[in-house]
C-alpha cells in the first residue's frame, strides 16, 4: 500500500526504526583531558618554583589582609566551610546514593569514584610537594596540611563538575548556561576564600583549580 500523503515530510529518513544513540566522542573527552593535565602540571610546576602566577602570591595575599572587613571574612567562613572537602565528599555521596537508588548506577559510581579520587590525587601532590603554607599569623581558619594544591580548588570542581554533567542531557540552552554560570561562581568563591582567610597562596589555587580540572575530565572520558 502506498504511503499516505505527506508521510516522507513528516517523517524523516532513517527513522523508520529506533533511533541510534551516537556514540561518545571519546577521543575529545581523551585529549581534552590530556590538555588540562599538561596544564595541571605547568600550574604545579609553576607553583613549586615560584615563576609565573606564583610570582603574584605575595602581592595577592597582602591585598586580601588589606581587604578583610568582619562582614566579608564571615561570608568568606561560610563558604570556605559549605565547599570543604569534606563537605564536598558529603555532597558526593548524597548524591551518588540518590542515582544509585534510582537505578543510574554508572553515574553513582561517576560522582563518589571522582571525588573519592581527587581526594587520593591531592593528598598525594600535597605530601609530595610538601610546600609551606603562607604565614601563620595571617591565618583565619585551621589549616594543618601542606599548601599546594588547594584541596578545597580542586574536589569543589570535581565534585560540581560531575552534577553539571550528570545534569547537562536534556537541558535548554539557558538552563546549560545557568548551570555553567553557577557552578563557576561557586567553584571561584570557595577558592577565593582559601587566599582571603589566609591559608592558600594564590598558584596554590590556580594549581587545585587546574589539578580538579584535569581529573574531572579524565572521570567523564572514562565513564562516556
Amino acid at each position: 500500500m502506498a504511503p499516505p500523503i505527506g508521510h516522507d515530510k513528516d517523517r524523516p529518513a532513517g527513522l523508520n526504526g529506533p533511533a541510534r544513540i551516537p556514540s561518545p566522542r571519546t577521543g575529545l573527552g581523551v585529549a581534552v583531558a590530556v590538555l588540562l593535565g599538561l596544564a595541571a602540571l605547568v600550574g604545579l610546576w609553576a607553583a613549586f618554583t615560584g615563576v609565573g602566577p606564583a610570582r603574584l602570591d605575595a602581592a595577592v595575599l597582602d591585598g586580601s589582609v588589606e581587604a578583610r572587613t568582619d562582614l566579608l571574612t564571615a561570608a568568606a567562613v561560610a563558604v570556605t566551610h559549605l565547599g570543604s572537602t569534606a563537605a564536598m565528599a558529603v555532597l558526593a555521596v548524597v548524591a551518588g546514593v540518590r542515582l544509585w537508588l534510582t537505578d543510574r548506577r554508572a553515574d553513582a559510581v561517576l560522582v563518589v569514584g571522582a571525588m573519592s579520587g581527587a581526594q587520593l590525587v591531592f593528598r598525594g601532590l600535597k605530601e609530595l610537594l610538601d610546600r609551606p603554607r603562607p604565614p601563620e599569623d595571617g591565618h583565619l581558619v585551621h589549616a594543618a596540611s601542606e599548601s599546594l594544591p588547594s584541596g578545597h580548588a580542586t574536589t569543589a570542581i570535581v565534585v560540581i563538575g560531575t552534577l553539571v554533567v550528570l545534569a547537562w542531557p536534556g537541558r535548554t540552552p539557558a538552563v546549560r548556561t545557568a548551570l555553567v554560570a553557577a557552578a563557576a561562581l561557586w567553584v571561584g568563591a570557595v577558592g577565593l576564600t582559601r587566599i582571603y582567610l589566609g591559608v592558600h597562596w594564590f598558584s596554590d589555587v590556580i594549581a587545585g583549580w587546574l589539578v580538579g580540572g584535569a581529573w574531572l575530565a579524565a572521570c567523564v572520558a572514562a565513564w562516556t
